[in-house]
């Protein structure tokens, strides 16, 4: 439970931090980004709370997390990739915990 709170709280904290004159729109961009979890439908069974995402999931795959950080470098989309960055961190926290 917690860790799905960090998912909404962590882009809320960057969006304040750094984006406050958008905040709202900025933090809806990286909520949305929580649309590579559809992944998971792929998955069975679909939760497994001792299944690390990253890795075994293909739009959480490692190939797709050095893609994410390459678009931190593309303006456009930037925010989009802030908001997998982020998620892709938190799901591998969450592999430890």
């Amino acid at each position: 439970m917690f860790h799905i709170v960090l998912h909404f709280l962590v882009p809320a904290i960057i969006a304040a931090l750094f984006y406050r004159k958008m905040l709202l729109k900025v933090w809806l961009i990286m909520i949305a980004t929580m649309i590579v979890d559809l992944d998971h439908l792929l998955a069975n069974p679909m939760y497994d709370p001792n299944r690390c995402s990253i890795g075994f999931h293909p739009l959480h795959s490692y190939m797709a997390v050095v893609i994410y950080v390459g678009l931190l470098f593309v303006p456009r989309v930037r925010l989009i990739a802030i908001g997998l960055v982020i998620h892709m961190a938190l799901d591998y926290a969450d592999c430890f915990i």
